[in-house]
């Protein structure tokens, strides 16, 4: 399952047939190792995964339809290409389960044998999820602030602290953008930061992420950058970031990054 020709980037098939072999992992160290991560890793987390458009055929070869919370740990070797997890996914639509129950099984066992990592795997169809509701992400917003921004290069300089006061913020912008570093797509998605420490310049915080703009890497990579920034640039004594970007290809990606062990809320926003 695991192929550097990645599906990523160039015109493929839609198999619409049971189709584990699509998936492609890319190695997280091929990340890490320009962030200086090559051993222990400075914080906890998971990506979480929605995926909008799973549907196989039921009882009777009546279609069923399904949503689907996919959570990878960060500490997995791999990250699953999210092209990949869409042919694979797709590759349900004429295959025969009894259950959707059946369905989790198999997407289950692929999934963490592409990540080599238990991956949670749950499917909901669609009547138990439909009256889920929008979230809004917690604390002050970002987007307002009065800021003039002219870098596109990511610049981890704009990041300073004011003073040496210890508070608890909760901040979150929705002008998080990035590029796919394959195909140059654009990735739009929100960010909430948590921190404890030494109070962070809210501009100078609002222009480093929109330094991004134009930069290319992957959901997971962005995130683990930015948190790595902000820990060495502002010395914060707790530190979480969540990022909920906007679907692409029905599934939007959601990686979370902390200091400390905890379960992210699977919040679904409006523009998700």
């Amino acid at each position: 399952m695991t192929n550097h020709k990645l599906a990523l980037g160039r015109e493929t098939g839609y198999p619409d047939k049971y189709a584990p072999e699509v998936l492609d992992a890319i190695p997280r160290s091929l990340i890490r190792e320009a962030l200086g991560i090559t051993a222990e890793l400075p914080f906890a987390g998971v990506d979480v995964w929605n995926a909008w458009e799973l549907t196989w055929l039921g009882a009777g070869r009546r279609p069923a339809a399904a949503t689907t919370r996919i959570v990878v740990p960060v500490e997995s070797p791999n990250i699953i290409e999210s092209k990949s997890l869409k042919l694979y996914l797709n590759s349900f639509a004429m295959t025969e389960f009894a259950t959707a129950d059946d369905v989790a099984k198999v997407i289950r066992a692929d999934l963490s044998h592409c990540a080599e990592s238990p991956v949670d795997v749950r499917v909901a169809p669609v009547s138990s999820t439909e009256a889920r509701s929008v979230a809004r992400l917690a604390g002050t917003s970002l987007d307002d602030l009065e800021v003039s921004c002219d870098q596109w290069e990511v610049d981890a300089s704009l990041l300073r602290v004011d003073g040496d006061s210890i508070i608890t913020a909760d901040l979150h912008t929705h002008l998080l953008r990035s590029l796919c570093p394959v195909t140059a797509q654009p990735d739009t998605g929100s960010l909430q930061i948590a921190y404890r420490g030494p109070a962070i310049d809210p501009a100078g915080l609002l222009r480093y992420i929109v330094s991004y703009r134009q930069h290319s890497d992957f959901h997971e990579s962005c995130i683990e950058k930015m948190f790595m920034d902000i820990k060495e640039r502002c010395k914060p004594l707790d530190l979480t970031l969540h990022a909920r970007y906007q679907r692409r290809g029905g599934i939007d990606i959601n990686p979370f990054r902390s200091t400390s062990a905890q379960t992210p809320r699977d919040l679904r926003l409006w523009r998700q």
